[in-house]
């Protein structure tokens, strides 16, 4: 089943089951370099998400 993740109450990308692990599908430009990249969980794929976005934010400053 596909799973909806949002970052701050942001619909960011989608968790698909695939081949025992959770493929993320990026749907915003701002976690695009995450796209593809597979999760045991989808807790372990929120983490990166927001480790991610922590970090851009951290650069632009």
């Amino acid at each position: 089943m596909k799973q909806v993740v949002e970052y701050q109450g942001i619909p960011v990308g989608v968790l698909v089951p695939r081949d025992g692990c959770l493929a993320f599908m990026a749907v915003e430009y701002d976690v695009m370099e995450l796209d593809g990249r597979r999760f045991s969980s989808a807790a372990e794929a929120r983490e990166a998400i927001r480790a991610h976005m922590t970090h851009r934010v951290a650069l632009a400053a």
